[in-house]
């Protein structure tokens, strides 16, 4: 067990924990309410360190590319000021929480909540460099977030346990997991309320 001793340069990054990924909602992720509890961890862990936390949501227009009718893939979710777009209420996001809207204009989408949002440029503002993330979708937005975090030049700790997938290919999850660690990001790991490097999942690749 190797833990993880958290300072000035470090932030927690929770992706796209909306009502519509939620089970019950339009684009809702199996089981995607289960991690909200080791997410809560997470957040009193950095909170408890004057950590920043920042909260990804997609924030789209009704007409977005990424919905069907537009020809997209999805059906549509997240729109701006819905009641799908809000965070969960069961997630305990503080008043300081950094809230970073994503994929808000029509003709562009976006899975990482580095594209298109000036995050990185942000954090290195604030002296950070290593970045925790965790939330909805372990195989979209997760992915995506964490290979644009190693492309940006930040450690990456990714939390499995705070990700479900929504596997539309059975397995893609798992392969999502595996191609993040073998870019670089750490698997971590909660216990007795602090981060540990995951070994035995980190020696699996």
């Amino acid at each position: 067990m190797s833990a993880i001793v958290l300072g000035q340069a470090d932030a927690l990054l929770i992706v796209d924990m909306q009502l519509d990924f939620l089970p019950g909602g339009s684009l809702g992720v199996p089981q995607g309410d289960r991690v909200v509890a080791p997410i809560n961890t997470l957040i009193d862990l950095y909170h408890a360190r004057r950590l920043p936390v920042y909260a990804s949501r997609d924030w789209h227009p009704p007409e977005h590319c990424s919905f069907g009718a537009q020809g997209g893939p999805w059906p549509p979710h997240c729109v701006a000021g819905t009641e799908g777009a809000r965070f969960s209420p069961a997630l305990q996001l503080r008043d300081d929480t950094i809230i970073v809207s994503k994929a808000d204009t029509a003709e562009v989408d976006a899975y990482s909540a580095f594209s298109g949002t000036g995050l990185a440029d942000a954090m290195r503002r604030r002296g950070i460099s290593r970045v925790a993330v965790c939330g909805l979708a372990t195989d979209y937005c997760v992915l995506n977030t964490v290979l644009d975090g190693i492309k940006e030049g930040f450690e990456v700790l990714l939390v499995p346990e705070a990700v479900r997938a929504v596997d539309v290919r059975p397995g893609d999850g798992d392969h999502a997991v595996a191609r993040m660690l073998r870019q670089g990001a750490v698997p971590v790991r909660l216990s007795g309320g602090h981060l540990v490097a995951d070994v035995l999942l980190g020696a699996q690749l």
